[in-house]
């Protein structure tokens, strides 16, 4: 890679770092913006990003959505800065003021000149392409799910009894043709072995006052469920420690965001199809199942707060086998060590491998108590088919 886009020559921060970091201040920090709707988020800021980059580097990659004409002489810093200021601004108007602090002090560190200017314009050329791409595209419609009454339908979990963020399985896919895609079978039938075993297992390794999960897996468990994404910190960290140049990092944040949104939003349309009851109310109500090899606790909890929606299939687990096996094809190897800390644990939480971390997931779900085995395992698998998917179809070498 040439210095005329791996980053400005008067710079040796990767821009596409800070700007992820930008981006995670803006959607978590202050917006709180839960998994399933930060995955939205992130994807716009690095899929207008890549299209940025990739363009200055002379179109190596197949763009996403849009390839403005350069020449090469363009700053690339202020075309990533550019871009993702202007989709966060778009999507955090409550936050202008801020974020146009934030901007204006990182272009200043930016000599003026052609070459920042032509690099501002890239910017805003792929973040309003974005921006246009994903008016209209679902997010933020009905929030509600059905609420079911009959043995194995899902309603609202103690103790919050929210219901929300439906409108995420209905949600524009940015890569793959339809949300409904990779639709499975469905749950187990409620008075089948299969369930019986999923139901026994969580009941007893995923209450609040299990005897048999163990601190590791307590802290696992705690670890996977901060809202406060250990995912983040690990692509940036790849990013640094495989020295990835500013191109580099950006078609790697953009595979793994896309491929996670749409992931999300197709194991959320599972949900809406199957709309299984979660662990906590499978527990409670067992005596109603049919089945004789569940007993029935109406007292039971989970470890974990139960999230807003339906059991089958389990979010975490699509978006954290889109990730993991983004980076696994990114880097055309699973052997890489990787880890990050949860400050809702107070762990950090080390791996050997992208699918040591798939599998860690779907036990950590379990000894939550916020999820049965087919439903991660089921979830898993729409995420491994979102990734195949995108990084067949897009972000391609173009020579």
């Amino acid at each position: 890679m040439t210095s005329a886009y791996a980053s400005d020559p008067a710079r040796s921060v990767n821009a596409v770092i800070v700007w992820d970091q930008n981006a995670q201040t803006a959607i978590w920090d202050y917006a709180q913006q839960q998994p399933q709707v930060q995955a939205r988020s992130f994807a716009m800021v690095h899929g207008a990003v890549y299209d940025a980059v990739n363009a200055i580097a002379g179109k190596p990659y197949q763009p996403y959505l849009s390839a403005p004409a350069t020449n090469g002489r363009e700053s690339t810093d202020a075309a990533v800065g550019t871009a993702a200021f202007k989709v966060l601004s778009s999507l955090f108007p409550d936050q202008q003021a801020r974020l146009q602090q934030q901007y204006d002090d990182y272009m200043a560190g930016i000599p003026a000149g052609q070459a920042k200017a032509r690099g501002t314009a890239v910017g805003n050329q792929t973040s309003a392409a974005m921006i246009s791409a994903r008016q209209n595209d679902g997010a933020f419609g009905e929030e509600a799910w059905p609420v079911g009454t009959q043995p194995g339908q899902w309603r609202p979990t103690p103790p919050t009894n929210a219901n929300a963020t439906a409108w995420v399985g209905r949600l524009k896919p940015f890569l793959i043709p339809s949300v409904s895609m990779f639709r499975s079978s469905g749950p187990p039938a409620l008075t089948s072995a299969h369930y019986a075993r999923d139901f026994n297992e969580v009941k007893t390794i995923g209450a609040v006052n299990s005897t048999t999960r163990t601190l590791d897996q307590t802290q696992a468990a705690i670890w996977w469920h901060d809202r406060h994404l250990g995912e983040w910190e690990i692509k940036r960290q790849l990013a640094v420690n495989q020295r990835l140049s500013t191109v580099q990092t950006a078609r790697m944040f953009a595979m793994v965001d896309l491929s996670e949104a749409d992931a999300t939003s197709a194991c959320y349309n599972e949900k809406g199809a199957w709309m299984f009851w979660r662990p906590v109310t499978a527990i409670q109500l067992a005596d109603t199942d049919g089945n004789p090899d569940t007993v029935a606790d109406p007292t039971w909890m989970p470890l974990l707060v139960t999230p807003p929606h339906p059991d089958y299939t389990s979010g975490h687990t699509c978006f954290t086998a889109a990730s993991m096996s983004a980076l696994a094809f990114f880097f055309g190897r699973n052997d890489i060590s990787f880890g990050a800390y949860s400050s809702a644990s107070g762990t950090t939480r080390t791996f050997n491998s992208f699918s040591g971390a798939i599998a860690e997931v779907i036990e950590a779900r379990i000894w939550g108590g916020i999820h049965t085995r087919t439903a991660d395992i089921e979830g898993a698998k729409i995420g491994l088919k979102t990734t195949a998917y995108a990084v067949t179809h897009y972000f391609q070498p173009r020579r």
